[in-house]
């Protein structure tokens, strides 16, 4: 079924906006329950998506991927997160950059399992719930695979700098300056989709073989 740039909006826009808005609230939750309540005092560990929301990273740039058919890129305005205040800066880091994909790897769950219950819905709302099922599955999948590729200021990248050893890991931070450009050209190259397309196949083995 091939839909028009409207449906495509309607269908994607409300898993778009909960994917990445739940990812950076975890961030927010993480960072408090380490020590750090940078994000609490400003009012950004919420689920209201309007307080996460980027005109340009959340709305008009995931629209246009998605109606140009390449991978899904977006962001939301980053939770403010003061490593230096968590208990155990290094350590902690680790678990609160984890738990943005954590949170888009359970919300994938989440809409396979609308997905499987969708046929059991009033025969009007079939289709729709079904294609934004999967839409919330195929986006949540890209946004965790994506964040976890260890490049700062990706969480893969803050991730890698809690692993390695301190010798490492001040050179390897130094990158995050540098690492949206990276992330751009990597993407308009095409290497970005060759990198992490066999990474999205195999998340999605790994939810269908769980349904």
């Amino acid at each position: 079924m091939e839909l028009t740039i409207i449906q495509k909006i309607v269908i994607f826009a409300l898993p778009v906006i909960f994917a990445i808005t739940v990812h950076e609230a975890a961030h927010g939750y993480a960072a408090k329950y380490f020590g750090d309540m940078t994000a609490f005092n400003a009012g950004r560990i919420s689920l209201n998506p309007l307080k996460h929301i980027d005109p340009f990273g959340t709305i008009l740039l995931p629209a246009l991927t998605i109606m140009l058919g390449g991978i899904l890129f977006g962001w939301a305005k980053p939770v403010p997160v003061d490593f230096r205040r968590l208990r155990n800066p290094k350590k902690d880091m680790l678990w609160v950059a984890a738990a943005g994909p954590a949170s888009n790897f359970v919300m994938a769950i989440f809409w396979a399992l609308v997905m499987k219950f969708s046929v059991s819905a009033p025969e009007a709302f079939v289709l729709p719930l079904a294609l934004m099922a999967k839409a919330g599955v195929s986006i949540n999948i890209v946004l965790m695979v994506l964040n976890l590729l260890p490049l700062p200021p990706l969480d893969g990248g803050r991730i890698a700098v809690s692993l390695l050893p301190l010798n490492l890991a001040r050179p390897f931070a130094q990158i995050e300056r540098y690492g949206f450009i990276i992330l751009i050209v990597l993407l308009f190259t095409g290497v970005l989709g060759r990198v992490l397309d066999p990474l999205i196949g195999l998340v999605y083995s790994l939810i269908s073989s769980i349904f």
